[in-house]
């Protein structure tokens, strides 16, 4: 087998790393003070649409931030929703994928591409070209940022309020710190760099939108969040190893023989199975923020 292979599936893991590592990092902060937010799924697929939309109005760095305002703002309601008003944050998360799926259908559409939606190369975000091959400039950002929120969560001050927040609410409030808006600015910058991913996915990444395109990346994003134990860097760890299954998944049907003597269903079956091993492994030996998805009632 030529070096070629191995080359196209390291290549492969480092493009599909990125957004379940960016959704990963986001999560993190949210559940740092206290909110879970199950919609992810729903953020990525909206944003790969609106980041479409951008990229076709503005270019591809218009897509990219309108990914990351449409992130910004499902955040904004989510943590309106759940912080003020104390709704429940499994609902939200759920109303969030089912919204998305029937608002990407319907705007697919609306675009005259049921279903499926190409993306225009030239309104694409351009790689980094080098001797080895051509990277997406998102991935030294999502290489970069797990090391960045790791130092914010830790060695500053408004890290260490997120954390209590998340940890006891109770005694955050009576410290003054305010736990709402704490809540609320922490999962809707959590979202924020879901949608960020999600633009990634069509505009840099795949290059199209179809109304499946998260193809449960947010779920693999919570697994990855459970993996780490709401440790930034173990996140990226995450993001890699399952980035690692979904490339693998793929440079495999595109061996020869493969396809005809195993059925792709199998093989795409690869990532997700890889994700309940890691996570059975894992479940119950990690500690959560005390107060994570708990209202707080101020009594």
């Amino acid at each position: 087998m030529s070096w070629a292979y191995f080359w196209s599936l390291f290549s492969i893991s480092l493009h599909a790393m990125v957004p379940i590592t960016l959704t990963a990092v986001g999560e993190v902060i949210g559940e740092s003070a206290g909110l879970f937010n199950i919609g992810l799924e729903g953020i990525l697929l909206l944003s790969a649409f609106t980041g479409t939309l951008g990229a076709r109005a503005g270019g591809p760095i218009l897509g990219l931030l309108m990914g990351l305002v449409t992130g910004l703002g499902i955040g904004l309601v989510f943590g309106v929703i759940c912080a003020y008003w104390k709704g429940s944050q499994m609902i939200a998360g759920v109303g969030i994928n089912l919204f998305a799926l029937g608002f990407v259908a319907f705007g697919l559409q609306v675009l005259g591409s049921p279903g499926f939606y190409t993306v225009p190369r030239d309104v694409q975000l351009a790689p980094i070209r080098t001797s080895v091959g051509s990277f997406s400039p998102l991935i030294p950002v999502a290489l970069l940022l797990p090391f960045l929120i790791h130092w914010f969560l830790n060695h500053t001050g408004v890290g260490l309020r997120i954390k209590a927040v998340g940890e006891n609410p109770e005694a955050a409030d009576v410290a003054g710190i305010p736990v709402e808006l704490t809540q609320l600015l922490s999962t809707a910058v959590g979202a924020a760099l879901a949608g960020l991913a999600g633009a990634y996915m069509s505009v840099s990444w795949l290059g199209s939108v179809t109304k499946e395109i998260s193809a449960g990346r947010g779920f693999i994003a919570l697994a990855t969040v459970v993996f780490s134990g709401l440790r930034p860097l173990l996140a990226l760890a995450g993001g890699l190893i399952f980035g690692f299954f979904e490339s693998l998944a793929t440079w495999i049907q595109s061996l020869p023989g493969v396809k005809e003597a195993v059925p792709w269903q199998f093989i795409s079956m690869i990532p997700y199975v890889a994700t309940l091993l890691v996570v059975a492994g894992v479940i119950g030996r990690v500690r959560f923020p005390k107060a994570l998805g708990v209202p707080y009632r101020r009594e």
